[in-house]
């Protein structure tokens, strides 16, 4: 693996660089997973590289076959439904707050519905490490925007998996587009006359 970089830097190629050496590591999640924790530590220079986040919005920093890097920025309050990734990953957050709801599935259920397993809690700084087969939602419940950094074992987007059905937890094959609409759909509410913001963005 390369020599990390200073705490006190953050450049987007050589955290790519870092990232891709850290797949022949004998534990690459736990590698990668250190990446990420040592990039969140320290907010400003992520976001000298990155930008202040001014909308809800994914931005792709890398994407291969066995690794996929996301700067996400969620929107005030947008929920993401019950979705899994068929890949470990690992999720830090540099500002906001990002709450993941953690499911599994209702054993010998034949419709493969859900139910909730544990909760986390992402600030400031946090960072955290999920398995292969790891079922979460995802909410940012603040009034502004949240901002991670996402890096996945695989091609994030073009992975055949799974999400459920927020009101029946019903699983139904996983829609990238849709998903991303979400955060468009997410900005128009935020952006929207304030007697339309009388209800939560769609989920």
């Amino acid at each position: 693996m390369s020599k990390p970089r200073d705490s006190a830097s953050f450049e987007v190629e050589r955290f790519i660089a870092d990232c891709r050496a850290a797949l022949t590591e004998t534990s690459p999640p736990s590698a990668i997973h250190l990446l990420v924790a040592r990039a969140v530590s320290d907010r400003a220079p992520l976001v000298r590289a990155l930008g202040e986040p001014t909308r809800g919005e994914v931005h792709t920093l890398h994407r291969s076959d066995d690794l996929t890097i996301l700067n996400v920025i969620w929107a005030p309050r947008m929920i993401l439904l019950p979705h899994d990734h068929q890949m470990w990953a690992a999720v830090g957050v540099y500002t906001g707050r990002e709450d993941n709801i953690f499911w599994q599935r209702i054993a010998d259920d034949p419709a493969g519905r859900i139910e909730a397993t544990g909760a986390k809690a992402l600030g400031d700084g946090d960072a955290v490490p999920l398995e292969r087969d790891v079922i979460h939602s995802v909410a940012n419940p603040i009034p502004r925007l949240t901002g991670a950094l996402h890096v996945y074992g695989g091609d994030f987007f073009g992975t055949e998996r799974s999400e459920w059905d927020p009101e029946t937890l019903l699983e139904r094959p996983y829609d990238v587009e849709r998903n991303m609409r979400l955060f468009e759909e997410a900005n128009a509410f935020q952006t929207g006359p304030p007697e339309s913001r009388t209800t939560r963005p769609p989920s």
